[in-house]
């Protein structure tokens, strides 16, 4: 992947960037033209302003002046409307060119296995989605075209000022130096302090991010002073890396100022001395035309720095983003295997998996469920029950063995074929800051409301959602804060019946809901099964006494396998397991 290494300017990365522009020529080219004619308009001003000085109002030539000040007007005009145009155009170029990117971007993130996630903050991410592009934008809008407009503007003046009068040229440029060291020395500090800045915007989201998503945690503790003092610290980072980016301009701008006074200083010192001599080898337009100038020749140099700098950071987040986008951590989908019809036989053969390296959390995993039957796994919190969920739905992929649906290795599926088969249901549900119907088809076209109420009756919940404002329509806010936890967990069950999917996954779907309620999901939970094959993982084994199969795992390992009569019969883990919630507590087999 491109880098940026220390203060090298890295070409690569600039061409990467500029692929997004591609679509986008017709614009590209014509902010180009405008630049380029924007450079040369400058320096015709003030050129106009000492033959009008000089050859009219010196001479008192009415008509002259008239003409030259309508000239001046019209050129005054045609260079508004030119910037207009260019500023424009930057502006669209960047943002159509960062849309683009934003969205494969996001395209991306959407693909990442999960594993990327166990170790990326998802602040980070929403950083490197949003302000991150944005500095990109400024590529285009307040960087390497205006930069070139600059440079193509001080030359076309040098150029006007040296044609003008060469010696005076000289004599106005001998602070140039200075100016040059201090843009340098400022370049180098204010880049120091963006990428302090850019840094400090990082923290900050992945702090607020985080902390917001868990308020209940911090409210339940009492934790707000706490997390206050700490959020505290975090914004005087960032207010102080802004500070100090504010510091170096504020002693920039004067430097420059001042080393502007003294071209100006000895314009006038040998402007003057030219005048009074004879013959008059300098003109009072000269003078006039040459202080323009020098306002025009320092304030690009002056924004050059600041300008290079934007440019600087712009290709950081760029280098940030690719780096997102260069993340090789994607579920390959090279499987074109799309059967019209999946039955749902499922067999682990010698199936080895670790979430890092070889500390493996499954460990020869064997077993088989045909086309229709009900597995439920069964052990201690980190048995390994989840991540054969995982495995199964290539979330993650595993090491060793092999896994099938239907006698074909899970690889050779199309990968969202296979996902598409296999409905989750999760103990913590997520529901988006939308309505219950969206929530419910996740905006899949196909699915209609009649679906949507069929699945809800079946799965007992179309009276509480009737009951709601708006029914279906009900907006239930981020996470669903406005639904109970049971409520929330009957809608993801219809999320997973409107999907008709071959293979049903319940993770501690009933452990999140009341007695009541899960009652109520009992009979729903039976009626979904039939015709389906149904992996239950549950701590309560109430819910699956009627599996065909129950399999229990204790440290990745399956420790038995058989039916619940079996597995109270051979006196073994389950039925400890079994005694430890039932008998504990006066309840008997």
């Amino acid at each position: 992947m491109s880098k940026i290494t220390g203060d090298a300017f890295n070409v690569g990365l600039l061409k990467r960037v500029f692929q997004y522009v591609k679509p986008y020529r017709g614009i590209f080219i014509w902010s180009v033209v405008l630049t380029i004619l924007l450079a040369l308009i400058a320096p015709v001003r003030p050129f106009l302003i000492k033959y009008t000085l000089d050859n009219y109002i010196l001479t008192s030539a009415y008509g002259g002046l008239v003409n030259m000040t309508v000239l001046m007007v019209l050129l005054l005009v045609l260079q508004s409307i030119i910037q207009y145009s260019h500023t424009l155009l930057t502006n669209t170029l960047g943002q159509s060119a960062i849309r683009d990117l934003r969205i494969n971007v996001f395209n991306h993130i959407t693909r990442l296995r999960l594993k990327y996630f166990d170790k990326t903050p998802i602040g980070q991410l929403i950083t490197r989605t949003v302000s991150d592009l944005e500095t990109i934008s400024d590529i285009f809008s307040e960087g390497l075209i205006v930069i070139i407009g600059d440079i193509l503007q001080v030359i076309a003046i040098i150029v006007f000022m040296v044609y003008s009068d060469w010696e005076l040229t000289i004599i106005v440029l001998l602070p140039m130096p200075l100016l040059i060291m201090a843009t340098s020395i400022f370049q180098k500090a204010i880049k120091s302090a963006f990428q302090q800045i850019r840094t400090e915007v990082s923290n900050l989201n992945t702090f607020l991010q985080e902390h917001i998503t868990g308020i209940s945690i911090i409210q339940y503790f009492a934790r707000e002073k706490q997390e206050y003092n700490k959020f505290e610290k975090i914004n005087s980072r960032y207010r102080d890396a802004n500070i100090r980016s504010n510091w170096y301009y504020s002693i920039f701008f004067p430097v420059v100022e001042i080393i502007s006074a003294m071209s100006m200083g000895l314009l006038v010192w040998y402007g003057a001395k030219s005048i009074l001599a004879k013959p008059l080898n300098v003109t009072p337009g000269t003078i006039a035309e040459f202080l323009m100038f020098i306002s025009m020749l320092f304030r690009p140099i002056r924004e050059l720095a600041d300008k290079f700098n934007t440019l600087q950071m712009g290709m950081v987040g760029a280098e940030r983003v690719f780096k997102v986008l260069d993340t090789d951590e994607v579920t390959l989908n090279d499987g074109s295997y799309t059967p019209e019809k999946m039955k749902g036989s499922i067999k682990f053969d010698k199936v080895w998996f670790a979430y890092n390296d070889d500390n493996y959390v499954l460990k020869d995993i064997s077993f088989e469920v045909q086309a229709g039957q009900t597995v439920a796994l069964v052990g201690a919190t980190g048995a390994g029950k989840s991540s054969t969920i995982n495995i199964l739905n290539r979330f993650y992929e595993i090491q060793k063995g092999k896994i099938m649906v239907d006698g074909t290795d899970i690889h050779a599926y199309e990968l969202n074929y296979l996902r598409k088969n296999i409905a989750t249901v999760l103990q913590d549900v997520f529901l988006f800051s939308d309505t219950i119907f969206n929530n419910i088809t996740l905006n899949n076209p196909s699915i209609g409301m009649e679906e949507v109420v069929d699945a809800a009756k079946k799965v007992g919940a179309h009276d509480f959602i009737e009951r709601l404002p708006s029914g279906y329509q009900y907006n239930v806010m981020e996470r669903g804060a406005t639904l109970s936890a049971g409520q929330a967990q009957l809608i993801s069950f219809i999320r997973a019946l409107v999907y008709n999917p071959s293979i049903l996954v319940l993770d501690e779907a009933t452990s999140s809901v009341d007695t009541e309620t899960e009652m109520l999901i009992q009979h729903a939970i039976e009626n979904l099964m039939t015709g389906r094959t149904s992996i239950v993982i549950a701590h309560r084994l109430s819910t699956i006494q009627k599996a065909d199969q129950i399999i229990v795992l204790d440290k990745g390992e399956i420790k038995e396998k058989g039916t619940h009569q079996e597995l109270l019969k051979i006196d073994g883990y389950y039925k400890k397991l079994y005694d430890l919630q039932f008998n504990s507590v006066g309840i008997t087999n």
